[in-house]
């Protein structure tokens, strides 16, 4: 009825495939189990050599790495031997440090601190220095600080769009605790409207803090300060405390990837065309209607400037005398007195000059006699094109932000006002090794402008009076000034960090 075919043998074991119908059941089942008892065999044989074959490799790269050195030295074709080629690569190669991420600090938490910033970059900058010191010095956790949105500028950028906020989180672990966001329970009570909020006092000490503050977190668990600009003395503070601020400044606080490489590309740009000087010209609209300086603007430029004043609530002041605030040196150089400064100072017109500001009010009429004396001005508008820059429209943060890499690199940086980015670089370049800053008396410079062009002065007395006042005014180590009780008037804590600066003994100066 039915035939077996031999197909072949294992073991002295007939295996063969069962051919026809009915009555072939019980045959076909023993020759399913056959074969899977002999893929089982062979399975396991190919398991046991590749781990017999894998530690064996082990044990050899082992011995390698233990007696290659010392046994093996000498054998061309043993573990020492080395392409010389690869070991020429290899040598040419710049070794890359490892991220060495500090410690997290145990300390109990009091509880959390919130923050917004108000103001431009530099001054939002600055804020946060502040803020990580005091949540540090309380031993509380910080939430990652938000960014101003409401003010002039009405930039919608977020933390992590400006700064790497990875990086400003882990390279202060050792310090404070920074999160992200609030923990969900704590989050959803700040949604529903339940925090405290209020501005703390300016020019504070680390004291006001303790005493006032503290209390609140403890009772409250979370506290939202509403203003953070200057809210933290420029003196009389611990060294602790002032070197925090400026590790915060100079390592924690450092941009995206996306501006840091545009940075770079446009100081290389810069670069291979020999020095360069960042002139800061504070000269745009919302810096003459807030100041109230009209110096050089016509009838109609005037009067748009008052209605903006009167348009922004948090301008407190409304009527100002341009004139009289012009000669007390309260107002911003205008590109003309720029181009009679410069050239006083002998800056070379072949010099590349880029312009680190926004839109100039005015425009090409105003920038006219600065282009005349130096036709090389730059911006990085006329460096990039429109592709590179896309990104950054409507985000002023982050146009400041590339202005502030250029501003760092620079041979030379001219401020013509002493805002907060003109105080803030000039710190960050003293920091750098006191790199040359030359940081303009206005109040000086007006009435010299005014008697050079009523003809009082000739171009060589004006000029060397120029260079002559300005000699001990490039950025040299020198001692901040101290203002009891009138800290608006005394030298800015971040415009000149002397606590954090290396300097040979006797090398301050008091001016």
């Amino acid at each position: 009825m039915c035939s077996v075919e031999g197909i072949g043998k294992k073991g002295g074991m007939r295996i063969g495939v069962i051919k026809g119908g009915g009555g072939g059941a019980s045959g076909g089942e023993r020759v399913d189990k056959l074969k899977k008892s002999s893929r089982m065999k062979v399975w396991i044989i190919r398991a046991t050599t590749s781990v017999l074959l894998w530690t064996c490799i082990v044990q050899l790269t082992t011995l390698g790495e233990t007696w290659g050195p010392r046994v093996l030295k000498g054998c061309p074709s043993c573990f020492s031997h080395q392409d010389s080629s690869v070991s020429a690569i290899e040598d040419k190669l710049p070794s890359v440090p490892a991220r060495v991420i500090p410690p997290k600090r145990v300390y109990k938490n009091n509880g959390y601190l919130m923050v917004s910033c108000n103001g431009g970059l530099n001054q939002m900058r600055a804020a946060i220095c502040d803020m990580v010191t005091i949540a540090r010095y309380l031993n509380v956790t910080l939430i990652v600080p938000e960014l101003d949105k409401t003010s002039f500028w009405a930039d919608p950028s977020e933390f992590q769009d400006i700064f790497d906020v990875n990086h400003f989180i882990t390279s202060l672990r050792d310090e404070v605790r920074i999160l992200k966001e609030l923990p969900p329970r704590l989050k959803r009570r700040v949604e529903m409207g339940f925090v405290y909020s209020m501005p703390p006092i300016s020019w504070s000490d680390i004291s006001y803090y303790h005493n006032q503050i503290l209390p609140l977190i403890r009772k409250y668990k979370v506290v939202h300060l509403n203003r953070t600009d200057a809210r933290l003395a420029n003196n009389g503070q611990s060294l602790d405390v002032q070197k925090l601020r400026c590790r915060v400044n100079f390592n924690a606080l450092r941009f995206t990837p996306q501006i840091e490489e545009l940075g770079k590309r446009v100081i290389k740009l810069l670069r291979q065309n020999g020095p360069f000087i960042v002139l800061h010209l504070r000269y745009e609209m919302d810096m003459l209607a807030f100041s109230g300086c009209t110096q050089g603007c016509n009838n109609d430029e005037v009067e748009e400037l008052t209605r903006m004043r009167y348009a922004y609530p948090w301008w407190k002041e409304k009527i100002i005398n341009s004139d009289l605030k012009r000669k007390d040196g309260l107002c911003p150089l205008t590109p003309e007195e720029t181009a009679l400064i410069l050239r006083a100072l002998d800056i070379d017109k072949n010099y590349h000059i880029y312009i680190a500001a926004g839109e100039i009010y005015g425009g090409d009429r105003r920038m006219a006699s600065l282009a005349a004396a130096y036709p090389k001005l730059v911006r990085k508008e006329t460096l990039l094109g429109p592709s590179d820059l896309g990104f950054f429209q409507n985000h002023s943060s982050q146009m400041a932000a590339l202005d502030y890499l250029v501003s760092l690199e620079s041979d030379i940086f001219i401020p013509t006002y002493d805002g907060n980015m003109a105080k803030v670089v000039q710190g960050h370049r003293r920091y750098l090794g006191f790199k040359q800053t030359i940081l303009l008396d206005r109040r000086l410079l007006v009435d010299l402008i005014d008697q050079y062009n009523n003809g009082s002065l000739s171009w060589i007395q004006f000029s060397d009076t120029v260079k002559e006042t300005h000699e001990r005014r490039r950025g040299q180590p020198s001692k901040r000034l101290v203002i009891p009780d009138r800290p608006k008037e005394e030298d800015y804590f971040y415009a000149n960090p002397e606590e954090c600066l290396q300097q040979r003994d006797g090398q301050l100066s008091s001016t």
